[in-house]
């Protein structure tokens, strides 16, 4: 037979072969296991690019690439790089929305119940840090103090007090025990008897605010105001 030419056919060196699996690897390694299935697509299509690539060779060797083939094989896995780097980046940004998002919320129960607790005395809480009770002032200890901070309540503004401390310095000295020796009167107001300060409370004997409620509940029925009741004590030493 006369001889015939044929044309050689061009091979990738098998370095491209190699460097590609370890492209391939390396990308497997490095991007997530939920991230890859863009890049698996990319390797699937330079797979079939290098595939019709050796079809069109006819049946030579699978290795027998030619050289176009092997620079699309090269592209895809270039594009699996970039593919890994938008993920990479795409995951950074969730985080931070993530974090952007949790400086939203309010804080947790059991830190508000903290700062409550810091705020309020404990016997004013429940187990759940809620307030049960509300703490009033407390009440002046001193008899005139307190004689004066209840004039209100007896529709009296404050210029009466000059009148009822004068009225009870000459009757007691403001002394809750007090007791006249002679007729028995007892207490701040000298009530007489004594035993009628017990319609204000069964403490009246030492409880200066009992005796000082009695004694302004009978200024009032008896003399109108404590200027009133001053006056008459005036001109009759006793009231």
């Amino acid at each position: 037979m006369p001889e015939t030419h044929v044309t050689p056919r061009h091979k990738a060196p098998r370095s491209v072969t190699r460097s590609a699996s370890r492209l391939a690897v390396k990308a497997a390694a490095v991007v997530p296991a939920p991230r890859l299935t863009g890049a698996l697509a990319l390797m699937g299509a330079a797979g079939i690019a290098v595939n019709a690539g050796v079809a069109v060779q006819g049946n030579a060797d699978a290795t027998d690439i030619g050289p176009a083939t092997a620079d699309l094989a090269v592209s895809s896995l270039e594009a699996i790089d970039t593919a890994r780097l938008a993920a990479r980046g795409t995951e950074v940004q969730s985080e931070a929305r993530r974090l952007s998002r949790s400086d939203d919320r309010p804080a947790l129960p059991i830190h508000q119940r903290a700062t409550k607790a810091a705020s309020l005395p404990l016997d004013h809480q429940e187990l759940d840090g809620a307030m049960t009770e509300r703490v009033e002032p407390p009440q002046p200890t001193d008899p005139r103090a307190l004689a004066q901070s209840m004039l209100p309540a007896y529709g009296w503004s404050s210029s009466e007090f000059s009148c009822l401390d004068q009225l009870w310095v000459s009757e007691s000295d403001w002394d809750p025990t007090a007791i006249n020796p002679t007729s028995g009167a007892y207490g701040i107001p000298q009530s007489l008897p004594a035993e009628k300060m017990a319609t204000t409370g069964s403490d009246w004997r030492t409880n200066p605010a009992t005796q000082i409620a009695w004694g302004l509940g009978y200024i009032r029925d008896s003399y109108g105001t404590p200027c009133g009741a001053w006056s008459f004590k005036q001109g009759n030493n006793w009231y």
